[in-house]
């Protein structure tokens, strides 16, 4: 019997050691290496103080701002502790009253907006932590944000093009906007 316990034993304090203590320290060290800010959070400072992070959405309703992708997290929007999906589907009632509700909050505040809603403005995505928008969320919105800061709108363009991050390796995904990013930055040439 001790001949199959101790060897039992050892190999599971030795595993428990490897792969419980020493890759885990590995594999923190080496991200704080190579990424210093993503293992941090991404966290996002203004004035010296925490506003946010590039990784999670963030719940802007106010005009003179841009508006992310809806969240379907409970208890609250973008809850990074709940992340997950609306599980809602095309045909559920539930999901077409939420895209009215979506599609007329933006049509108020923008009456003259005649462009097409992009989909990613009246949907919340699978992880329901969008920090990001499509160009096309940003370009929609643009005339609105423009006029409710007073600002000519080939200068929110311009803002909106210097945020933009292309492709991920030139051609997986599409181009796209961070939208704390981009707020920050109109609020910064504000000043």
């Amino acid at each position: 019997m001790n001949t199959i316990v101790r060897p039992a034993l050892v190999l599971f304090a030795s595993l428990t050691v490897i792969c419980g203590v020493l890759y885990p320290l590995a594999t923190t060290g080496i991200g704080k290496v190579v990424f210093p800010q993503e293992t941090a959070g991404s966290i996002v400072e203004h004035a010296g103080k925490p506003v946010g992070s590039t990784l999670i959405g963030q719940s802007f309703t106010s005009p003179k701002y841009f508006w992310g992708r809806p969240s379907a997290t409970a208890p609250m929007a973008n809850n990074g502790a709940g992340s997950g999906g609306s599980n809602l589907g095309p045909s559920n009632p539930a999901l077409v009253d939420a895209v009215k509700t979506r599609i007329a909050a933006l049509k108020e505040a923008d009456p003259g907006n005649t462009r097409a809603i992009p989909v990613d403005l009246v949907t919340a995505s699978g992880s329901g932590l969008d920090p990001e928008i499509s160009l096309a969320a940003a370009i929609y919105q643009a005339p609105r944000v423009a006029r409710v800061r007073g600002l000519p709108l080939a200068q929110v363009e311009n803002a909106i093009a210097k945020a933009q991050k292309t492709a991920y390796v030139g051609f997986f995904g599409e181009a796209r906007v961070n939208v704390l990013e981009l707020n920050l930055a109109l609020d910064a040439a504000a000043r």
